[in-house]
Formats: structure tokens, sequence, C-alpha cells
């Protein structure tokens, strides 16, 4: 059902697509939201285009033409409550059981989606692909704090439909959230939809969901198969609060205004909430008491990645006007102090981490920094303390001029 409900997804915006090129769709010059009269049509344009019997495309368009002004509103008002009626009938008495468990048979019958679309999560299959490594990341880097080894395809596939479709969502709003304050400059308007175009189609979010409340439609379907915790629901606000952060500091950064140590330094520590909320899902999913011992270290080894991967990002960063600490500590600090500073942030970091690892279970631990290992030869984004010594980048004191030179984001 999965499958069909994202088949249906790309039809929709294929028909969007070809009816704005078409110029069927109303003019967005008058700042009109019509993202729901584009899908309403979309939907339309789409049923005349299905067969219907021995029905021609001619028939099909003079009968909707002698049908539509025979149409009101207090029609579709009687018809709507009639449906809901029955459809409510329908849902009485129906049981919602936990995905991904033990309890799951593989014929029972799939879960029904949600009844409001906009309450609907969905995802592109580019961000699947974005995704992709992340998932493949956690399985190899966290499986082991689970007793499971990542190597055994039957235990990947047990839970890959929840983690990979939640990391998803995650990578999807988290790009959406970039684009938002890469267009919030003087040419662009944050809440132009047109600006998206790009990568996800316009009619399946909007900028003041992502800025409210971007995990609604995420948490009502974790909440759905009973799987929605209080800690999955911190990680969720505190994922809220990192993008918040995002677009207020790369904001700021760019338009040369003072930012914050303490914001900057509240970013990173809150940036891997995508890895947390996985782990805890992986909790919920096997039905394990949760380790605190383990999501400690982990936190620390997820910071220090951060840090890390900031580092080897750092100019394609100020390029795209990402967040990236180093980039902010060279805008509160000045070139010369900022790699102290970071310094001193990265040893604090490394005295934890070296702390809480102690506390692992020995052959845990081995196996966890053989991961590192691995993960450094592979060239990816590593899992635990990097390994060798760290190295600042030549730093960038005029970011604008940077851009100038090399091609990027301008504001």
């Amino acid at each position: 059902m999965a499958m069909e409900g994202l088949k249906r997804v790309e039809e929709v915006q294929r028909a969007v697509m070809l009816l704005q090129s078409s110029g069927i769709f109303p003019d967005k010059d008058d700042n009109a939201n019509h993202d729901d009269d584009y899908r309403l049509l979309a939907n339309l344009f789409l049923l005349l285009t299905k067969p219907c019997g021995e029905l021609s495309l001619e028939r099909k368009c003079r009968l909707v033409s002698d049908f539509m002004p025979t149409l009101t509103a207090l029609l579709l008002e009687e018809a709507s409550h009639l449906l809901v009626e029955i459809e409510d009938k329908q849902n009485a008495g129906s049981d919602l059981l936990p995905i991904g468990g033990a309890e799951n048979d593989a014929d029972d019958d799939p879960l029904p989606l949600p009844i409001h679309f906009s309450d609907m999560p969905m995802i592109s299959f580019d961000a699947m692909q974005q995704a992709n490594s992340t998932v493949e990341d956690f399985c190899r880097s966290y499986f082991m704090f689970h007793g499971m080894d990542a190597n055994r395809a039957e235990l990947i596939f047990r839970y890959l439909p929840l983690l990979s479709f939640t990391e998803s969502y995650i990578y999807q709003m988290d790009t959406l959230n970039e684009k938002m304050y890469q267009g919030c400059g003087s040419r662009r308007n944050a809440h132009d939809k047109s600006f998206y175009s790009e990568a996800y189609s316009s009619w399946l979010f909007n900028t003041e969901a992502l800025e409210s409340d971007p995990f609604r439609p995420l948490a009502l379907l974790l909440q759905r198969h009973e799987l929605l915790t209080e800690r999955i629901k911190d990680e969720l606000r505190d994922g809220t609060e990192y993008w918040a952060l995002e677009r207020k500091l790369c904001g700021e950064s760019s338009s040369k205004m003072e930012i914050s140590i303490e914001d900057v330094m509240r970013a990173i520590h809150v940036k891997s909430f995508d890895y947390r909320v996985l782990n805890l899902l992986l909790y919920q999913l096997r039905g394990e008491e949760l380790n605190e011992v383990h999501m400690e270290f982990l936190s620390a080894s997820e910071l220090i990645v951060e840090i890390a991967d900031d580092l080897f990002d750092y100019e394609e960063d100020v390029l795209e006007n990402n967040f990236n600490i180093l980039r902010m500590f060279v805008r509160i600090y000045g070139t010369s102090k900022a790699p102290t500073m970071l310094a001193k942030v990265i040893s604090e970091a490394e005295e934890k981490y070296d702390h809480l690892l102690k506390s692992l279970d020995p052959q845990l631990a081995l196996s966890y920094q053989r991961r590192c290992e691995e993960a450094t030869k592979e060239g990816g984004k590593i899992t635990g303390h990097p390994l060798g010594s760290w190295t600042i980048p030549p730093l960038i004191a005029d970011e604008k001029f940077y851009r100038s030179m090399f091609g990027s984001y301008e504001r």
C-alpha cells in the first residue's frame, strides 16, 4: 500500500507539472495560495484520463462540461456527510497493531492510510535515495548496540521500511528547510512556494507547517502504530528547534548580524536528532528497554561526528549557506581566534567521549571502534571518534567574495 500511495503522489505531481506548463492553472501573481486548487484539478485531470468503459476522451469532456454547471456546494456537502458515515461504520471496531514487531505477520492486512491528506506523511523518491546512506550507516553502526548483526539481511529488512521512511521524511524536511532560509533574501520570499519546485512539488508542504509543526504527519503515523514515545517526541522537538536555529543562524550570518555562541552550541548538539529518533524507534520495534548508557555514549559520539563532518564540508557549506560550526565560530570570533575556540570544544567533546567509551562492554567498544575505522577508510560519514589528528581547513573571511569566485548560493 505504501508503494501504491507513493505512485499516486507521483502521478498527481506529474499532472500538476503538465497543467502548469500548459498554462491551465490560475495565475499566481495575486499572491493567493492555489495549492489546493492545483491538487483538485490535477486529480480531476487524472480521473478523466483513466479508462471508463468505452467512453472516449471527447465524450468524457462533454459529460463533465454538461455536469459542472449543475454542481452545487450544498450537494457536495450532503455527499461528504454520507461518505463519512459509511467510512465510520466500516472502520468501527478495527484494531491498529504496531508494525515491525514479532506479533506482525506478513499476511496481515495493511493498515489504513490517514484520512486527511494534510496528515499523510509523504516522501519523494529523491529523498529516499539521499537518505539511503544514513540508513546504511545507522544499521552498521547502531545495530550492534541492540545485539544485532548488521550483515544479516533478514534483520535489515525486518526494520527497514520504518527506518527508511522516517529518515527519508526527515531528510526531505531538512532539505526544504535549507531551501527556505536560502530563499530569505531580498530577491526571494521565504513563503513563495514556486522556489521549492526544483526539489519537491509545492503542493506537498507549506512553509508555515515547516516552521510550526513539521513532524505532525510523521508523529501521527508513529502514534497510529503505537510507536510514539515521549522520548521520540522530545527528539522531534529538538529537530524542530534545530531547523529554527539553522534558519536563524544562516540568515543572520549571511546578513552580518550578530549571532549567539549559545545558539551555535545548541544547534550542533541537537543536529543529530535523526539518529536518535531512529535508535529510539528501534528500541520500540524490538520491545527493548532503553539503555541510557548506550544513549549517552552515542550522543557524545554524534557530537564529535558532526564537528568532524563540518570541518570536512566547510567550503561546501559556505557555498551553500548551510549551518556549519566552523562558519559560525569564524563569524563570532574571527579567523584568528576561531580555530583556538573550536579546538577547546573538540577537546572537551573528546574527553567526554573517551570517558563514556570506558562504560561500554569491552567487546562492544571494540566492535564500535572497528566500525569507525571502516567508515573512515570508506570516506563516508563516520560514526564515533575520528581517527588521526584534527585538521582545520583554510578559513574564509569573506564568504560573499568566496561565493562570487566559485559560483553558488547568493543572497
